[in-house]
């Protein structure tokens, strides 16, 4: 008989506070979290947290909105481990229990949510570095710091997230490893990347490797923005764009853009802006394609004017994220209780883990899967900025 000790409920219980400790992306992003059962594929509307801007008060005051419009998320994404128990694993306490099914499944489940959360870097559009080549200096940290400075991100609550190549080099740095001038050997003993000019740094296996669309390999391209489209809505998102139309002087690429694709280009004025596209394109007619792109574009005269894409060379690159917490969003919400089996949803400081236990009959054998519910959303995608590799 089964341990009467492993039941679906302290099962649960044990899990969830494994997977707080397991995760990495969700806890320096802005959590949204309800106690409201979910369903796969439902779509929830997230209020994005509410960013200021302090004004010099000259004879009027400025409003600025609260909670400004919200963001759509579509709770798209289970991250699921099942596994078959026997007697064997049932028979054992709880501590081995953990150890021997648990702690591995959370950690399973942990790097899922973590892959799926670094795909944001889509929605941004500001970067620094060079395509192709791997970050490897405090200048890094510099220039993506000055990057958020720009675009008034917040100073509070910037993190960092690195690919494994740029870590190695970081690692090397005498600034970060030396005690005499870090001023501790936290760094050198934990293998942490540490803080950086008010950056807390991490490494992770999964940063995406962005392939760039065909589009971006042409050097002869100018760029002119519908302004009419700028203050459009992405139906899927909720993120503002704007529509640009974009021109090869060659007049003959077929070629797309896809999701992703950054790009530069400046206004008449000479004010520089950098832009990532929001979805994959049509194909180029004669060299022509329109694109959506982030953020909006609030100039009227980007005509004519030259774009440079940071692929056209490497054709690919890494890319590593710096933001501030408001840049991103991990919504979750519990799943309902598997109906007609043992089922436990447990939820704590803003993660809910649901444990389901049934017979199969047609195996013969018991099968115990463990899910969580969650999606990702840019909430503030113009708070961060990728560093390229």
């Amino acid at each position: 008989m089964a341990n009467t000790f492993l039941t679906v409920d302290r099962i649960a219980q044990r899990a969830l506070p494994i997977l707080s400790d397991s995760i990495v992306f969700p806890q320096l992003a802005t959590l949204d979290y309800s106690a409201t059962f979910a369903q796969e594929g439902d779509t929830i509307q997230v209020k994005r947290p509410s960013v200021f801007i302090a004004d010099e008060f000259s004879g009027t005051i400025n409003l600025q909105d609260i909670n400004p419009f919200p963001v759509l998320v579509k709770m798209d994404k289970i991250a699921d481990v099942s596994v078959t128990v026997t007697s064997k694993e049932m028979t054992l306490d709880l501590d081995d229990f953990e150890t021997d099914v648990l702690r591995p499944a959370m950690v399973a489940i942990s790097e899922k949510i973590n892959a799926d959360g670094l795909d944001l870097y889509k929605f941004v559009g500001a970067y620094v570095g060079a395509s192709g080549t791997t970050p490897d200096g405090l200048d890094d940290f510099a220039n993506a710091a000055k990057e958020l400075d720009d675009n008034k991100a917040p100073f509070t609550e910037r993190f960092g997230i690195w690919d494994t190549a740029s870590t190695a080099k970081f690692r090397q740095l005498d600034s970060l490893v030396e005690v005499d001038k870090s001023g501790t050997n936290t760094a050198l003993r934990t293998g942490a990347i540490g803080n950086v000019y008010g950056i807390d740094n991490y490494m992770s296996q999964a940063v995406k490797t962005h392939t760039a669309g065909g589009y971006t390999a042409l050097a002869d391209i100018t760029a002119a923005a519908d302004i009419s489209a700028v203050n459009a809505t992405d139906a899927t998102t909720g993120l503002k764009y704007t529509s640009v139309t974009l021109t090869s002087a060659a007049g003959t690429s077929t070629a797309t853009l896809l999701a992703g694709d950054i790009l530069t280009f400046a206004d008449d004025s000479g004010n520089v802006y950098k832009a990532t596209v929001l979805e994959d394109t049509a194909a180029a007619v004669s060299g022509v394609v329109t694109a959506k792109v982030l953020p909006q574009i609030t100039a009227d005269d980007v005509t004519d004017t030259d774009v440079t894409f940071p692929d056209v060379t490497a054709r690919a690159h890494k890319a590593n994220l710096v933001f501030n917490r408001n840049a991103f969003g991990f919504v979750t919400r519990p799943l309902m209780p598997a109906p007609g089996a043992d089922s436990s949803t447990q939820s704590f400081g803003g993660l809910s883990i649901r444990v389901v236990m049934d017979y199969d009959t047609s195996t013969k054998k018991t099968v115990m899967s463990m899910d969580i519910l969650y999606g990702w959303a840019a909430l503030y995608p113009e708070l961060a900025t990728r560093v390229l590799g």
